[in-house]
């Protein structure tokens, strides 16, 4: 579940998200915070996927030697209500939150699947005993996924206030997946939105961290660097992991030779395969 750090609401030069904004709401650290703790990825994995899933509190979560182990998840609705209530977000009569005349309203995009609005389902039900009310909107995939710049719709654009996809790294190598928080990567209208970074989240630290893995060629220190930049991207609650979910394939009982990957398709070796006698 991603967060919005520019504001959806506001065109800045024919764009909304424009990277010149900020989010009325998601700007302030602690709402951030408390939408972390307010995801039970529990019920998501016990109701939803099964299986199919882990629970997780990291963005980067293969390979191992880059999977980091200094965040934890949680679900916790007193806490929410705790970080809101010491930031000054007040309940209204309505139970919804308010501060400086912002009212925590926000609008939770993701595409249409049977799983996914189940998930929405779970975070809007705990979010409104924390005083933040969330509208839940459905788009279906072929627009929700498109890259038509003129699309208002996809997620690139981002025009929600929150988000939720599947992101996975292709290839053992971290690098390319990583790069969809740097400061150069944000979409934008100048880049007819093919920029990786659709949350819009800057941080100087994380764009060190990752110019600084592009040349490092010892291992364990480039590996540390990604472990780090997992870790700011948690700490800052920029995204919000759900669920890390598993590859599934099937096959006939008598067939040998498939020896999967988790980094290629599932044919990779076809012509491998055989049928047992």
């Amino acid at each position: 579940m991603m967060c919005n750090f520019t504001d959806p609401g506001t065109e800045v030069d024919g764009e909304r998200s424009s990277a010149k904004t900020t989010h009325p709401l998601l700007s302030d650290p602690a709402v951030r915070q408390a939408l972390s703790v307010l995801v039970d990825r529990s019920a998501v994995h016990e109701q939803i996927y099964g299986r199919q899933g882990q629970t997780s509190a990291n963005f980067l979560n293969a390979p191992a030697r880059v999977r980091s182990s200094n965040v934890r998840w949680e679900f916790n609705v007193d806490k929410a209500n705790q970080l809101l209530d010491a930031a000054g977000w007040k309940r209204g009569a309505d139970g919804v939150r308010a501060k400086d005349g912002k009212r925590l309203k926000m609008l939770f995009q993701t595409s249409t699947n049977a799983p996914r609005q189940k998930t929405q389902a779970i975070v809007k039900q705990a979010a409104a005993k924390a005083g933040i009310e969330i509208e839940i909107k459905s788009v279906v995939a072929s627009v929700f996924f498109g890259s038509d710049p003129a699309n208002p719709d996809n997620y690139p654009h981002f025009y929600a206030d929150l988000q939720m996809l599947t992101e996975g790294p292709t290839q053992p190598d971290a690098q390319y997946f990583m790069n969809r928080f740097c400061s150069w990567e944000i979409a934008s209208k100048a880049n007819k939105w093919q920029g990786r970074n659709v949350t819009r989240w800057k941080n100087d630290e994380y764009d060190r961290l990752y110019k600084a893995a592009d040349t490092e060629m010892d291992p364990a220190k480039r590996a540390a660097m990604f472990i780090r930049m997992n870790d700011l991207v948690i700490q800052n609650a920029v995204t919000v992991p759900v669920l890390w979910r598993n590859g599934v394939s099937a096959s006939a009982t008598w067939l040998r030779g498939l020896d999967l990957s988790g980094w290629d398709s599932t044919f990779w070796r076809l012509p491998f395969w055989y049928r047992q006698a």
